[in-house]
């Protein structure tokens, strides 16, 4: 299995960059990169803090897939 996410897709939607994500979440920027390309993979409390900023659940950004 493979987690995918929606990251990049609700940055463009607020208009924000990786930085000022990273920021407000506190993170690097270089992890918010990581996580967006699938190279890592956020912990539990990583995952809720970017979840509480776009003010939405969870399995709305991160879905776990089949790996092909």
């Amino acid at each position: 299995m493979k987690l995918k996410n929606r990251l990049r897709v609700l940055r463009a939607e607020k208009e924000i960059s990786q930085k000022d994500l990273a920021d407000k979440v506190d993170l690097s920027r270089q992890t918010v990169n990581s996580i967006e390309r699938g190279k890592f993979n956020p912990s539990i409390i990583t995952a809720l803090k970017i979840a509480e900023f776009f003010e939405v659940p969870v399995d709305e950004i991160f879905k776990l897939e089949e790996e092909e």
